[in-house]
């Protein structure tokens, strides 16, 4: 941002953390700028007839935007309908909540939002600014990590969650610009961050679509192999289609033993007893582990043996995500001894390679047949010990799995290190907007002539 000028003089704010601002700008709690600081409603169970959309603060994104993906609508009174309806312009902000990231998070209701003639949920405050700040310039201040810092610092916590109310978002100070000025900041935001968020979204939709291509990538080699010319036959498998004509399709139960989990609470009083690592769901992800946290448990001596994890064992979880039910990571001995939970799978290969059997259950194909013999509910979904022994693998020649594997590892990198990169670049993007904001309504920088 060294292209902007900064003011010709400036004033120690008064406040820390806010330091030094343009001299003309006027320095103050947010309560002076605020006409309404009002809490929601709730009202009671839809009826199906003149029920009121409530928004929830579940429907504010973490950087201030809305996301209505599945509408709350509640029975509300006429006066709570009054009291709570929306105006553009309103501000709603996130005052209860277990994370940082959210607590505090501000909403700008826009017109489109007003003409839904809906209300909002007693999780959130709405501010309804006065004449001396613009709500669109309060909203950029509102979402800026400086004042969102404030919020969670000011915010109470009770079992875990933490809680703001009117009282504390109007004790925030903030230095307000003359009203024309204010008019160019924003014009110069909304042009500046316009640009930016187009580039990210661009950036993201190529990252979007190097997954896919990892994806296909995996898919392609465990399913037709690197020859481009080898003879296809059908597997008999309708989700598989065609393979190689050399390779055989086998089931896993009879390539592998799928050995599933002690499950935590296992009563083992008047036993011997030993206390082992045990992995759970959380640290097995999508295709690595997390170890950051690892629990322990005490387990029957003589139990120890069958649930041990042994190297090469693939690490499935029993449930999880559309998109990354079955997906796992090769077990390596990184904690020893150590077992799992009775929700992770460890699935021993004995009639194919532990990196196949790895690979293949992470492709396109695996995932299909996943999907299809999964319990779904909601956007998770779970797969029994007993459907996935009845998946349909690929099994080639020892020597061409290693063949394969190692020219997909190949392409899987490059691909990899392609998407780190673009995802980088798309973190320094949103640093630069954050630090633009951030300079912006501070008075860091001048806007005023910007072009």
């Amino acid at each position: 941002m060294s292209h902007y000028k900064s003011y010709p003089e400036y004033k120690y704010s008064g406040v820390e953390w806010l330091g030094q601002v343009p001299e003309h700008w006027e320095v103050s709690p947010m309560k002076w700028a605020i006409a309404r600081n009002d809490g929601g409603v709730w009202g009671d169970d839809p009826s199906g007839e003149s029920d009121t959309l409530v928004l929830r603060s579940t429907e504010q994104t973490v950087d201030g935007n809305w996301r209505i993906e599945e509408p709350a609508y509640r029975a509300l009174s006429a006066a709570d309908k009054e009291f709570a309806l929306l105006k553009a312009g309103d501000l709603l902000v996130t005052k209860s909540s277990g994370s940082a990231l959210h607590i505090g998070k501000t909403t700008l209701v826009t017109p489109e939002i007003e003409e839904m003639q809906c209300c909002y949920s007693n999780f959130m405050q709405r501010i309804r600014t006065t004449d001396d700040i613009r709500p669109k310039l309060a909203w950029y201040l509102m979402n800026n990590g400086l004042v969102r810092e404030q919020f969670d610092y000011l915010s109470n916590t009770t079992t875990g969650l933490a809680n703001l109310n009117g009282t504390m978002i109007g004790s925030v100070h903030i230095a307000i610009p003359p009203d024309e000025e204010q008019k160019a900041i924003l014009a110069a935001l909304d042009r500046e961050t316009a640009r930016i968020d187009a580039l990210v979204e661009k950036k993201t939709r190529f990252i979007e679509l190097l997954c896919e291509k990892r994806q296909a990538l995996i898919t392609h080699a465990v399913t037709k192999g690197l020859d481009p010319n080898v003879k296809m036959k059908d597997s008999g498998v309708e989700w598989l289609g065609e393979v190689p004509e050399h390779w055989t399709v086998r089931r896993l139960k009879f390539i592998a033993r799928v050995q599933t989990g002690v499950a935590k609470g296992k009563d083992v009083s008047g036993k011997e007893t030993v206390e082992v690592q045990y992995l759970r769901v959380a640290n097995v992800q999508d295709g690595y582990l997390d170890l950051d946290e690892i629990a322990t448990i005490q387990i029957d001596k003589e139990d120890l043996e069958r649930y041990l994890l042994q190297p090469g064992d693939v690490l499935m979880n029993e449930g999880g995500d559309f998109d990354k039910l079955g997906r796992g990571h090769i077990w390596s001995g990184e904690l020893s001894p150590c077992i799992h939970q009775n929700h992770v799978f460890a699935v021993r290969p004995h009639g194919v390679s532990s990196a196949w059997l790895n690979a293949f259950t992470s492709s396109t194909a695996a995932q299909f047949y996943f999907m299809g013999k999964s319990k779904q509910s909601t956007n998770l979904a779970s797969i029994s010990s007993s459907n996935l022994m009845e998946l349909s693998v690929t099994v080639p020649p020892d020597e061409e799995q290693r063949r394969v594997l190692a020219q997909m590892k190949l392409g899987v990198e490059k691909l990899d290190k392609l998407i780190g990169r673009t995802e980088r670049s798309v973190e320094l993007l949103k640093e630069r907007r954050s630090a633009l904001i951030t300079a912006a309504v501070t008075g860091q920088i001048d806007l005023r002539e910007a072009v």
